[in-house]
């Protein structure tokens, strides 16, 4: 409960984008047998170690059929899509590389492009975005050099919701004989994902979000004859007096102990999840989504961004009047119990060409959990907030 001018109030999540709080129980349970039972995983032939090895290989064997990875040894966990990516681009991209990113990116993505620029002289473009956050596929095709080593998109908007056609941008990609770099973390779980059907070579996703997992967990799942140069070298529990990483997905890229805990976790939201369907979970983001942006949009001094004629996640993005993005924000949480994100969202290059750079904007995203009722009382204190001087 949160206490606002005296009144209690139970908090309606709208943060989703962020990290999804509601999870199914079965998640939190497997959680706590996991801490009580795994050992460490290819540390051991006792009990709690192979307990934990085929917790973690029942983890991959899932998550390769739910993203249509072709083997399961080319799943890869990590501690988050930030790592996933790191992992990817510092990987595969070598001084004298060149590499298209979009407007569209988060700091997930820009931030190491950016360094490997100024490390390795990686040459970078950008597919620019419109007023709507909207992109022109064709730019990928203007953008592509004969030293173009790759391209890096993500699958929707954190921003805006605005799902990209990744399908149309692998042809481009892969007319030009250069790969594809996924960023799932928006659209796992809340959208139908199939990184064959897409033209993924690398779809790189987190568990904290859409798939309804613990924090700590992600992944990346790799086309085969893809090869990733290791980011992390260590201790594998395999091949000790090697001098070298050992060579094998996926172990090449998993120096150190696995978070076998989270990863349990993140097993049974995909079981979660298998058994509602990823599309009936789409279909109710899509309404609640509707639902929010018609009783919002033409509330008088609401500025709502993004483009809803196409598909969308369950994401609404505005400003309301020129309030500051975060005194709003502030306002909805302690006088409404709501929560939201304000502020730029790590996705600086998007605000800019919204125009919202100065002035941020407000987040609102849902998930399987949010309720009508709650959608409707979110409608409301954005009404209230709009109709006060």
């Amino acid at each position: 409960m949160q206490t606002g001018n005296g009144k209690e109030y139970k908090m309606i999540y709208l943060d989703n984008a962020a990290t999804t709080l509601k999870k199914p129980m079965q998640v939190g349970e497997a959680m706590l047998n996991a801490l009580q039972t795994m050992g460490n995983s290819s540390r051991g032939m006792h009990k709690g170690s192979m307990d934990a090895a085929h917790a973690i290989y029942g983890a991959r064997v899932k998550l390769a059929s739910f993203f249509h990875c072709p083997r399961p040894d080319h799943v890869v966990f990590t501690s988050n899509i930030t790592e996933s990516l790191n992992i990817a681009l510092y990987g595969l991209l070598k001084s004298g590389d060149h590499v298209i990113a979009t407007d569209l990116e988060h700091n997930s993505v820009l931030r190491p492009l950016y360094l490997l620029q100024k490390e390795r002289g990686v040459m970078v473009d950008f597919v620019p975005a419109d007023r709507s956050g909207l992109i022109n596929y064709a730019d990928f095709e203007r953008l592509m050099r004969p030293n173009t080593k790759l391209a890096v998109c993500t699958h929707a908007s954190n921003l805006t919701g605005n799902v990209v056609d990744i399908k149309k941008v692998s042809s481009i990609v892969h007319a030009h004989g250069a790969l594809l770099i996924v960023d799932a973390a928006q659209t796992a779980g809340t959208w139908p994902v199939d990184m064959q059907e897409m033209g993924a070579d690398v779809l790189c996703f987190t568990g904290h979000k859409g798939l309804m997992g613990p924090q700590g967990t992600g992944g990346l799942c790799i086309r085969k004859g893809v090869e990733i140069a290791p980011l992390i070298v260590g201790g594998t529990g395999v091949q000790t007096y090697s001098t070298s990483q050992p060579e094998q997905y996926p172990t090449r890229l998993e120096a150190g102990t696995l978070n076998g805990h989270g990863i349990a976790g993140l097993s049974a939201a995909i079981d979660c999840l298998n058994e509602i369907g990823v599309e009936t979970i789409q279909t109710k983001e899509i309404m609640l989504t509707k639902r929010f942006y018609n009783g919002v949009r033409n509330i008088p001094g609401v500025t709502v961004y993004g483009d809803f004629s196409g598909e969308h996640l369950g994401i609404v993005l505005m400003n309301i009047r020129d309030y500051d993005s975060g005194e709003v924000s502030d306002l909805l949480s302690e006088e409404y119990g709501i929560a939201t994100r304000a502020g730029a969202h790590c996705a600086p290059r998007l605000h800019e060409a919204l125009g919202t750079k100065e002035q941020g904007a407000v987040r609102f995203s849902f998930s399987w959990f949010t309720t009508e009722e709650e959608i409707d009382t979110a409608i409301e204190a954005v009404k209230r907030i709009a109709e006060e001087e």
